[in-house]
């Protein structure tokens, strides 16, 4: 069987050079080329949705390609594409760019100036080796056939507001609709999502903060599955080990579960740590969970205005759900909208406590009545954010707009408040 090579090239010389030199290799199929890192990702992602089966055995990556850097790039293709070989061409063939090529997921290096020799040999080596692979794991769960999973983070505008909960919600609704789900706690200090569901596990994240190619069978190793189905990724019992997860680790491990999960939700809790920043960096939608208190929208408004200032987010990339809302609050979601300057989700979760006292209490928050409208707003929010199969997210993404939010101005009811209650929220 041929195999096929997909060259990721940026320079136009470099591109002729590599073509040509692939076409002469014995059983090779080369395809045409892509010149930068989007158009390399958006191919194989539409490969994958047909089949594994139709992607390229090789990919061959040319140290100039961008605007991702070549090694960030290598990553994103072993994360997201497991059964695909990567060989970096590169003019710097150091034991270290060698040691950080493979740290980064690459299956081999060829120094520039190119060698026939050595370029077949090493393709020839990368192409068994994913032949291997798939031969391996076959049709089984360890090959996802898919571009790559819907990341939300769950952030509180400060504590108690409920972040935690809305997390949980929303894994259970995304999961009991069909699509394969993880919840990972990333509230590396304080996150109780165990008690929340009534489990005790000795794995969590902090396992996998040292290890920079998680591999399905180490990420199924740390995660535990729930009674729902969900898979759950949890903070380590042991709060000081929460500075072991870095920034480049909460990277690589959205990066696995996103690889893995048709939906990954995370849980960010309140304090920004640089884990939390980085899951907050990368998702796909970003919610901040806030009560409309004048205490809790401050807080809201700080940690939107840091979120920009740090360039982790911009506000109109972020979406913010009003919990325990009523319609006699003197706040509103219109309100808040402004102050923030972020969209609002058009599901607003109403306050009944009450509803949801025992089930808390008793670990059981996934054991919540279908009649209770904590967990029917929840989930139509799971819905609203397109996290439900067969619906379709209004949440602003990177780069989108702000559908939800401008639902919730036209629909928030709009009780008079008072300008001294404005300027006490929006200092």
């Amino acid at each position: 069987m041929p195999t096929r090579i997909l060259p990721a090239v940026g320079d136009a010389d470099a591109v002729r050079s590599l073509t040509s030199l692939l076409s002469q290799l014995p059983d090779a199929e080369p395809v045409a080329p892509v010149t930068d890192s989007t158009q390399l990702v958006d191919t194989l992602a539409r490969l994958a949705a047909e089949s594994v089966d139709e992607l390229p055995e090789v990919v061959v990556v040319h140290e100039r390609i961008g605007p991702v850097p070549a090694l960030e790039l290598i990553r994103e293709v072993a994360l997201r594409f497991p059964a695909v070989g990567v060989v970096l061409v590169t003019s710097d063939a150091s034991p270290g760019l060698f040691q950080a090529a493979m740290d980064h997921g690459a299956r081999g290096l060829v120094a520039l100036p190119l060698h026939y020799e050595e370029l077949a040999s090493r393709v020839d080596a990368v192409a068994q080796w994913s032949v291997g692979v798939r031969r391996h794991l076959g049709a089984g769960p360890d090959v996802f056939g898919g571009a790559g999973g819907t990341v939300v983070t769950v952030s509180g505008a400060k504590g108690g507001v409920g972040a935690t909960l809305t997390a949980i919600q929303l894994a259970l609704a995304a999961q009991a609709s069909g699509r394969s789900t993880a919840l990972l706690d990333m509230d590396l200090q304080t996150g109780d999502i165990a008690s929340y569901l009534d489990i005790q596990f000795r794995r969590s994240v902090a396992d996998l903060a040292a290890i920079t190619d998680i591999s399905p069978r180490v990420l199924a190793d740390a995660v535990f599955r729930h009674d729902t189905g969900v898979a759950l990724l949890l903070a380590p019992g042991d709060g000081e080990r929460g500075e072991e997860v870095t920034d480049t680790a909460a990277r690589h491990i959205v990066g696995a579960l996103r690889s893995r999960y048709d939906v990954v939700v995370v849980d960010c809790g309140a304090q920004l740590s640089g884990a939390s920043a980085a899951a907050v960096e990368t998702a796909d939608a970003a919610l901040l969970v806030t009560t409309p208190d004048v205490v809790a929208v401050r807080g809201a408004k700080r940690a939107v205005r840091m979120w920009d200032r740090l360039q982790i987010r911009k506000a109109e990339e972020t979406t913010i759900v009003v919990n325990r809302h009523t319609r006699s609050a003197e706040i509103q979601p219109a309100l808040i909208q402004r102050i923030t300057g972020t969209a609002v989700a058009a599901t607003a979760v109403p306050a009944n406590y009450k509803e949801l006292q025992g089930a808390v209490d008793a670990g059981r928050v996934h054991e919540l009545d279908a009649k209770s409208t904590v967990k029917q707003a929840l989930w139509a929010l799971a819905g609203e954010l397109g996290l439900i199969a067969g619906t379709e997210s209004a949440a602003p993404r990177r780069g989108g707009r702000a559908r939800g939010g401008e639902r919730a101005v036209r629909s928030a009811e709009r009780p008079a408040v008072t300008f001294r209650r404005r300027k006490e929220i929006g200092r």
